[in-house]
């Protein structure tokens, strides 16, 4: 998944081989990411996410033989640390509602990609949800509520953070909001992650929404 040097290991998901080999060399001069496979089907990405277990895999949704949604349960059910980013060609939003709920850690369309494929995998593999805060305040309030008893150990300030991170705050602005360090955000965050059993801030804010943890804010 990434190496001793903290180098973050890539997989490409794409049927269409120029572009997830034009993805790959853009990638492979970046420091600290490395290229594990490209793989062409849905069941070929399975495979290969097992055996060399990336950080990311950069998914495409439509593939020959299943859909990328399908494809990213599967890889997750596997390996729930592997970060999964959406290849797009469109803002279908419930395409995207889907993917949100398969684990993906946000999306990535096809025409900003060679510009922002970098900065996609950084971020995805830190955990961090690529999902503009205003595609956030669509797409949340369409998810179904369950009201199960999973977050109860919450702090207060917790669900607070929480609270903030569903508005797709980062870690800096909710430090200068609460008046704390960001090493201090840090740590509430990863507490919140583990008690949500979620393993970026897009999977935890989805839980949180869904689990009926917090009731959704409307961006400020």
């Amino acid at each position: 998944m990434a190496d001793g040097d903290g180098v973050i290991g890539v997989v490409i998901v794409d049927d269409h081989r120029m572009f997830a080999e034009s993805l790959a060399r853009l990638l492979s001069d970046e420091e600290g990411i490395a290229i594990l496979g490209v793989a062409g089907t849905g069941a070929e990405a399975v495979e290969l996410a097992a055996r060399v277990r990336p950080r990311v895999v950069l998914m495409d949704y439509e593939l020959p033989d299943q859909d990328g949604v399908t494809v990213t349960v599967e890889i997750r059910a596997q390996n729930p640390q592997i970060m999964v980013v959406m290849l797009t060609g469109h803002s279908d939003e419930r395409l995207m509602l889907e993917a949100i709920d398969a684990g993906c850690s946000g999306f990535l369309t096809k025409d900003k990609a060679a510009a922002e494929v970098a900065d996609a995998v950084r971020s995805a593999a830190a955990g961090e949800a690529l999902v503009s805060p205003e595609l956030l305040d669509r797409l949340l309030p369409q998810l179904d509520r369950r009201n199960r008893s999973l977050g109860e150990d919450l702090s207060d300030r917790e669900r607070e953070i929480l609270v903030l991170l569903a508005r797709g705050w980062t870690n800096k602005a909710i430090a200068t909001e609460l008046f704390l360090s960001v090493n201090t955000v840090r740590n509430h965050v990863q507490s919140v992650l583990n008690k949500l059993r979620s393993h970026s801030k897009l999977e935890a804010v989805t839980t949180a929404v869904r689990e009926g943890i917090i009731e959704y804010p409307r961006s400020a």
